[in-house]
């Protein structure tokens, strides 16, 4: 991958709590708190953004144009350059780096916010399916996990107990991170939900936000002491059809890593948006992650699964252990769509000064 015109970084990253339900609260109020958060974080006011991109969904919240209700926690007067995806906010991140190489902003504000909570999300995600040969099926979320699922163990890559043994270190990695897990949920490894999956093998549905700042070269140096250098960033997607995918593999994440300069060097720490279990499996092989690599320290999508904001998540914990000196070079990963059917990494570093200080 060529190296990037300028030097992009992230300065600052604040979550939600994340709820099992808001029916209290609109997105705007889920929101507002942490969008003053990160903007507190490194002294900046809303005027001195240069650019703001959303990441969110229409569908999952029954309104078309709700994002444009979520501004008016960002104060988009007077006129803002704003933008919006409709995707997880970890692609709103990647729309906010390109803006930001263009040189066009020095600065760029990136939230994302979901409430899973008013409807059913295992059945609203199969509108994401081929609309002729598979969605008129209806399988939904869980049950097409299970089929990836049971394909690792029958092709002896994984059991039960190996993925029980994953959302019990996930979970308990949250344990002292409130903002990190879903608030009130004590979850069991408990029952089957749909074979071989279990309880504690899929995501808590709840709702929660979370924002990112982004900034270019000097100003990201004055905003922050220990800035999360973004090295590398691509995403990539398998086909639509699962008939001709091998659910055991991640053929497009293993080449975002590789367009993003995973392999160059190791990295010390990944942060895996794998909402279940057996997704993580498939992840670490897809991206040559070993033991020596520390995997979800946040408690990942397993501990808290805000729907449109999990990935962008998984960016700011990665970027937060490199801001607290926990991490030198770390991995991002999001994904979307049923079996890890689109896929971005991102490669986050602390600058090569800090690193001269910490060996000094």
């Amino acid at each position: 991958m060529r190296p990037p015109i300028r030097d992009i970084a992230v300065v600052a990253f604040a979550q939600s709590d994340h709820l099992r339900t808001t029916d209290e609260m609109s997105e705007v109020e889920m929101l507002m708190p942490v969008l003053h958060e990160v903007l507190a974080a490194t002294g900046l006011k809303t005027a001195d953004i240069g650019f703001t991109c959303s990441g969110s969904s229409d569908y999952l919240a029954g309104r078309a144009f709700s994002f444009t209700m979520a501004l008016d926690g960002v104060g988009a007067w007077p006129p803002i350059s704003e933008s919006h995806v409709e995707m997880d906010g970890a692609w709103a991140l990647y729309e906010a780096w390109t803006k930001l190489l263009t040189g066009e902003a020095d600065t760029a504000l990136v939230y994302s916010y979901g409430k899973s909570s008013p409807g059913s999300v295992r059945d609203v995600l199969t509108r994401q399916l081929d609309p002729y040969y598979v969605a008129p099926l209806w399988p939904d979320a869980v049950a097409l996990a299970a089929l990836q699922a049971q394909s690792l163990i029958d092709a002896g890559e994984t059991d039960e107990s190996a993925l029980a043994g994953v959302a019990a270190r996930s979970r308990a990695a949250a344990a002292d991170n409130p903002h990190a897990q879903l608030r009130g949920a004590d979850v069991p490894h408990g029952d089957y939900v749909v074979n071989p999956l279990r309880t504690g093998d899929c995501p808590p549905i709840g709702d929660g936000a979370a924002a990112v700042i982004l900034a270019a070269g000097d100003r990201a140096r004055e905003l922050c002491e220990r800035p999360a250098w973004i090295r590398g960033i691509d995403h990539r997607i398998e086909a639509h059809s699962l008939g001709v995918r091998d659910l055991t593999d991640s053929p497009s994440t293993r080449l975002a890593a590789e367009r993003a300069g995973v392999f160059e060097r190791p990295v010390d720490t990944a942060e895996l948006h794998a909402p279940f279990t057996s997704q993580e499996v498939v992840l670490r092989k897809a991206l040559r992650l070993g033991e020596d690599v520390t995997v979800n320290p946040s408690g990942g999508a397993l501990a808290a699964n805000p729907m449109m904001a999990a990935g962008l998540i998984r960016i700011g914990e990665a970027a937060a252990r490199i801001h607290r000196g926990e991490s030198r070079r770390a991995l991002g990963h999001a994904t979307s769509g049923p079996c890890l059917q689109q896929n971005l990494v991102a490669v986050l570093e602390a600058s090569e000064e800090a690193s001269e200080g910490e060996n000094r």
